[in-house]
């Protein structure tokens, strides 16, 4: 077996359905079973049924699995250490980078290092910061970007701090916002939570939720159009002047912080490309600069 067909099987056993793992794979469905028949095959074993419902891995095939992902990290140990060898700073650099971050600030941070470092390549694996900061909490990428604080003991670097803000286009009152229209976004699950906690303390009733958008992006500019208030981070609406803002403030009346990280794993230091993107981040203003 080489390297597809492991991340054939691990890819399989997410989706549980031979469309969708083609489709995520660039395979054809032909392509596929020809593939899974072959490891059947070399095994002398069935490994997959189907059902209506998807794909069900037989226990060889639950078995082969676990030995995926173990396959897959010592490949990608062997090549971070081939790249390693070379006296330039080379290789691929795995990130895991939440949506904001990979929207806001990634492309220019990526652009600044790769002008130092051009012949670094680039795997980048995007989502909601609980997905990403788990990426590199079970060593899926070398370095994770993410929003809000997590329980990480190996190494991390602050990048930067923000409020958040109940923010509007007309000026309004705190104790008004019950009535108030809100705007809704999907976010990621700390997020939420500092949000809900902060409105529990200070309403005893819901909000008026008057509309719900896919992320804060759209509810900035639904803002900025009058149709409600959101409650953003600060780093969304700084550049706006014109949008009125309330900083949120615990109990004892000091701000409500939200922090990003970058969270890495201390062995990972060893690999030039990683050692040499993490120092570069040191020496940047991260908020102003990028």
């Amino acid at each position: 077996m080489d390297e597809q067909d492991w991340t054939i099987l691990k890819v399989l056993y997410e989706k549980k359905n031979i469309t969708k793992t083609a489709e995520s794979l660039y395979l054809s469905q032909p392509s596929l079973t020809k593939k899974i028949q072959q490891i059947e095959k070399e095994y002398q074993v069935v490994i997959v049924k189907r059902g209506t419902k998807g794909v069900h891995f037989t226990p060889q095939g639950e078995y082969l699995v676990q030995c995926a992902d173990e396959m897959l990290y010592r490949l990608q140990q062997i090549k971070d250490t081939v790249s390693n060898m070379d006296d330039e700073v080379s290789g691929t650099l795995r990130l895991g980078v939440s949506n904001y971050i990979t929207r806001h600030k990634l492309p220019h941070l990526l652009k600044l290092f790769r002008e130092q470092f051009p012949k670094v390549n680039y795997k980048v694996t995007t989502g909601w910061s609980r997905d990403v900061f788990n990426l590199v909490y079970n060593g899926d990428v070398h370095i994770s970007m993410v929003r809000g604080d997590y329980q990480w003991s190996d190494s991390k670097i602050l990048l930067f701090e923000e409020n958040l803000c109940v923010t509007s286009l007309e000026k309004i009152e705190l104790c008004d916002l019950p009535s108030l229209p809100r705007i809704e976004y999907e976010t990621d699950a700390l997020l939420k939570t500092m949000i809900d906690n902060w409105w529990s303390g200070e309403f005893s009733k819901p909000p008026f939720i008057g509309m719900e958008v896919d992320k804060a992006d759209t509810c900035k500019e639904m803002v900025l159009n009058g149709l409600g208030y959101g409650i953003l981070p600060s780093v969304l609406v700084q550049e706006h002047q014109s949008l009125n803002r309330i900083i949120l403030k615990d109990r004892k009346g000091n701000p409500i912080i939200r922090r990003t990280w970058m969270l890495y794993h201390e062995k990972s230091l060893e690999i030039k490309a990683v050692k040499e993107f993490i120092e570069f981040v040191k020496k940047l203003d991260f908020q102003s600069t990028i």
